[in-house]
Formats: structure tokens, C-alpha cells, sequence
């Protein structure tokens, strides 16, 4: 494994940043952070020149569909290294392969396929699966396709659990459906985090959720009732338990900047995950797509379905985080909601965050948010 020091770079660290900084990587993890420049060089080691610009931790999407063409719910190896390749370059370092309502065949084909890519990823690593569905309300169904969902069935989730065992690390559902409880109790003696969305849950049903173990929010404000000052629904519940986080969209479209100002401001950086919920569209642009069933047409960036309901994203996470910076949040709570608040929620203890000792998942920026470079576990990719 490569050995690399890191010069002339701005380094944002927790809760700081350290101008043109050194920093030192051995065997996959960071072994020094310096103020200074390093004069002298130990031959084991590869010199970097950051030039100037910025190094963050490695950004973490929980909530990804596809990229460049490639849907991974089409059960190929190849959708999913075509994920993990653009995630790596748009700055991503690991994700979640999200699952969209379907067949009980498609989505085991889907779980297998990305059991099969793990441990040789050609770009960001896998960090699990995130079941998007299919135990959603269809009257908050957004983009799902409604002949999939289904009332919470444990004996189905147990099938899943067979076939992906640990690798399940987000589940989204609709926690008002029969059997919605019971189905929480269940994944929380797994260990997996209990998301909210495409759900027509009501303040009460949202804080017995929340409070039976359902702790995080799926693209916070989008497939889900809407908050009325007789009827405040599951946001304002979300608002209020401190224990529960939110994803948010931030591509122009999905949220207006103030509303993402507001959940910043109720929430915090450590509350909120910034997302793409990409579909096969990102980095390929306009045209017509198939995706969960769905013919979706991509108009200057924006995927809708034929009756303009939103059918997920193509924003990348460095646009995503210069999006959120420019709608007024800043630069180091911005990289947190990228970095470090996923990785806490997904318990992912040594990344997120550039301290000694932790995975060497990093991204050279420049001022534009370009990805220059993008290094995982010490290894340029």
C-alpha cells in the first residue's frame, strides 16, 4: 500500500480548518498532520502537491440509485462498479447501493450483485445496501412505482436479511402501514437504521415511530405529508427528536435554499446528511430513462415522470456541497453533512473526518468544487 505525504493543502479538519498543511499517510490511515511544510523525505513515501487547495474527508451517499447510464437495480456487477467509478469521481468515497421498490426477484438480483463487488470496488467502497421500499404509502408514492409497494411483511424482510445479511444498513418505509411497527422492532434488534419517507404518517404515528427506533428522515420534505399548523406531520416530529437525522436533496430543485436553511438551523450539521438520490442519469445529462419502472425524462438536469412528479436526482456530492455552501450554509458544517454525519450514523467509526489514525479517504478540491484527486484508504483512484 502506498505511503504518501500531502503538502500545500488547506485541510479541513473537525470543526476547523488548517491552512497549507502536511499530511502524512501510512499503510491506508493518516499518521501526521503538520503545520509545516516537510523539508525532508523519507524515500518510502510519495510526495503530493495539493497546490493550495482544499483536502476534506472522503463524502459519504447514503442514498444513490445509479450513475452514467447504470441503474444497480438491474442486478449486473457492472451497475455497480459504474457507481462506485463515478462516486469516486464527483468525490464520493463510499455509499450505499439503494434499492428502488420492485420484485422480490429483482431485488435479491440486486443484493447479489452487489455482494459480488464487494472487497474490489474499481471507485468509491460499498458500505451496505439501503432498502428504499417497497413498504411505502402509495399515496405518497413520488417516483415508486405503485403495482410494487407493499404492506411490511417480516417474513419477507427475514428472506432479505438471508440473502444480505449485515450488509443491510439503511431501510426507508412508510412506518404508518400495518405491520410498520413490528417491522421497525425487527430491524432495530438488526442494527439498522430506520428511515422515514413516502409516508403519509401523521404527527402521533411519526413520534411512535420515532420512538419505537426509527431514526432518520429519506429526502427530508419529498415523498411525505406536508407540514400544516393543524397537521404538522412526521417533519415536525423528525424536528423534534434530537436523535433523528435528515437527508436532504440540495440540487436547486428538490428544496427551496430557505427550507434548507431551516432544517441547518433546527438540526445542526450533525443532524442532516446531504444525498444525491442519483438515478442512472448523473453524468450523463439529458434524455429519456427507465427507471423503476418508469419511462423518466431528464429536462436540463431535472428527472420528472410523465405527470412532472420528481423521479430522484442528478446532482453529484461536490455539487451538492457547493450548492449547500452557496444557500448559505458554511464550508466546514457543508463537509460535515458530506463526511462526518454519515459516517457517524452509519457507524462508520474511522471515516468521515481527517484525524490520526482514521481511513486516508480524501478529496482534493479546488475553488470551483472540483474534484482534482480522490484518495481511498491511502490509494489514488
Amino acid at each position: 500500500m502506498n505511503n504518501n505525504i500531502i503538502q500545500h493543502v488547506n485541510v479541513l479538519l473537525p470543526h476547523q480548518i488548517l491552512p497549507s498543511a502536511t499530511v502524512w499517510v501510512a499503510d491506508g490511515k493518516i499518521e501526521r498532520i503538520d503545520t509545516q511544510e516537510a523539508l525532508q523525505f523519507d524515500e518510502r513515501y510519495e510526495r503530493i502537491d495539493g497546490n493550495g487547495m482544499w483536502l476534506i474527508p472522503g463524502m459519504i451517499d447514503v442514498h444513490i440509485h445509479g450513475a452514467n447510464g447504470y441503474d444497480m437495480m438491474d442486478g449486473t456487477e457492472a451497475s455497480i462498479q459504474e457507481v462506485s467509478r463515478t462516486c469516486a469521481a464527483t468525490g464520493c468515497t463510499s455509499f450505499l447501493a439503494t434499492s428502488v421498490s420492485s420484485t422480490m426477484d429483482d431485488l435479491l438480483n440486486m443484493i447479489r450483485s452487489v455482494k459480488s463487488v464487494i472487497g474490489r470496488e474499481q471507485g468509491a467502497r460499498i458500505a451496505g445496501i439501503h432498502l428504499e421500499g417497497p413498504y411505502l404509502n402509495p399515496k405518497r408514492k413520488g417516483m415508486q412505482n405503485e403495482k410494487y409497494l407493499r404492506h411490511p411483511d417480516l417474513d419477507e424482510m427475514k428472506l432479505i436479511f438471508q440473502e444480505a445479511g449485515s450488509l443491510i444498513k439503511m431501510v426507508t418505509i412508510a412506518p404508518e402501514l400495518p405491520g410498520g411497527l413490528e417491522l421497525i422492532s425487527y430491524l432495530k434488534d438488526q442494527g439498522v437504521v430506520i428511515a422515514v419517507a413516502h409516508s403519509d404518517a401523521t404527527y402521533e404515528e411519526a413520534k411512535e415511530a420515532f420512538g419505537a427506533g426509527a431514526s432518520h428522515v429519506t429526502h427530508c420534505f419529498n415523498g411525505m405529508r406536508p407540514i400544516h399548523h393543524r397537521d404538522p406531520g412526521l417533519i415536525v416530529a423528525a424536528f423534534e427528536e434530537q436523535h433523528v437525522s435528515l437527508q436532504a436533496i440540495v440540487d436547486q430543485v428538490h428544496l427551496h435554499p430557505a427550507i434548507l436553511r431551516l432544517m441547518h438551523r433546527i438540526k445542526g450539521p450533525e443532524g442532516m446528511v446531504l444525498i444525491t438520490d442519483a438515478l442512472q442519469a448523473m453524468g450523463v445529462g439529458d434524455g429519456e430513462y427507465l427507471f423503476g419502472g418508469h419511462h423518466v425524462t431528464v429536462s436540463e438536469g431535472i428527472a420528472r415522470l410523465a405527470d412532472g412528479t420528481l423521479a430522484s436526482s442528478t446532482v453529484t456530492m461536490n455539487e451538492a456541497l457547493r450548492l449547500t455552501v452557496e444557500n448559505g450554509i458554511s464550508f466546514t458544517d457543508a463537509v460535515q453533512m458530506a463526511s462526518t454525519s454519515p459516517a457517524r450514523i452509519l457507524g462508520l467509526a474511522n471515516k468521515g473526518k481527517i484525524e490520526l489514525g482514521c481511513d486516508a479517504d480524501f478529496v482534493l478540491l479546488d475553488e470551483k468544487y472540483e474534484v482534482k484527486w480522490t484518495m481511498i484508504r491511502g490509494q489514488l483512484v
